[in-house]
């Protein structure tokens, strides 16, 4: 199903621009089919890597060859990641070797207690993979389950992205967690922003470096109806446009995803003539949020 492409790509019937993001690429084979399916119907604008994935080091080479990647329709970044999975550098893995659990993260983060040497060697370990599988240096960073604005992750983080500009590069956007917007689920948003984000946001702005002003998409993954989250997303966007984060898979091939009814859910819906037909009526047209 492919819908006009002056809808669902910038023309002149938008009068507002939408960044729709799908995190995860990489985390499996499943996550990966669904993504690479909606980036090559147009209906994503951005697709977050998580480098330590199980079908990363397979599947990096599908999403180069993708028209709408090559072509800068579809941008590519970096999921900083410290929660899913065993640490890339062998100083991480030393301190927690099988990765930090959520809640445990943002415990010791705000009492200072990670491994600050620790986390600049994972940095590089996730940033040189990428640059290595993929050729050049991402086009935006986030961090999975949002760890990037965290205390003591997110001083990691903006040194490794300032580390760019000192090597005379344009340094990569960065997904800001400050201001999340949208219908209900205000705890989880309150949360987001609480645990870092509106401090990342301000830093964001000090420093001058590119991020979306608002961030949208956080939900519970329970709600059954993701049409209609996503057209009351829709309807709420500033006239600035925005930054919306997705999760789409094929739950079929991944029964060990927690969240892998929602993701099917999402996937289902981004590429039906719904979508399309939502984009259309609320004037949204994918692109950059940057």
């Amino acid at each position: 199903m492919t819908a006009t492409p002056a809808v669902l790509q910038s023309g002149s019937l938008a009068r507002k621009t939408l960044s729709l993001c799908a995190d995860d690429y990489g985390t499996s084979h499943a996550v990966c089919d669904a993504i690479l399916e909606l980036a090559d119907q147009g209906r994503l604008s951005a697709t977050s890597v998580l480098m330590g994935g199980a079908a990363w080091p397979e599947r990096a080479a599908d999403l180069a060859a993708l028209s709408a990647v090559r072509e800068g329709r579809v941008q590519v970044g970096l999921h900083f990641n410290l929660t899913e999975g065993a640490p890339m550098s062998p100083e991480l893995a030393q301190a927690t070797p099988r990765g930090y659990g959520l809640g445990t993260l943002i415990a010791q983060a705000h009492l200072h207690l990670l491994p600050t040497a620790a986390l600049g060697a994972e940095w590089r370990a996730q940033w040189e993979a990428f640059v290595q599988a993929w050729g050049r240096p991402p086009d935006y960073v986030d961090g999975h389950q949002h760890v990037h604005h965290l205390p003591q992750v997110r001083e990691v983080v903006l040194n490794g992205v300032q580390t760019c500009v000192a090597e005379g590069a344009m340094p990569p956007a960065v997904r800001a967690t400050g201001r999340l917007k949208g219908h209900g689920h205000a705890f989880k948003r309150w949360v987001i922003q609480a645990t870092g984000g509106a401090t990342l946001q301000d830093q964001l702005q000090r420093l001058g470096l590119r991020h979306n002003t608002t961030l949208w998409g956080a939900y519970d993954f329970l709600t059954v109806n993701y049409g209609a989250l996503m057209r009351s997303w829709l309807r709420d966007l500033p006239p600035q446009g925005a930054l919306l984060f997705c999760h789409p898979g094929l739950s079929a091939q991944d029964r060990g995803d927690p969240i892998a009814p929602a993701r099917e859910r999402e996937w289902r819906y981004l590429r039906s003539d719904e979508f399309a037909d939502d984009l259309q009526h609320a004037q949204v047209a994918l692109g950059s949020a940057w």
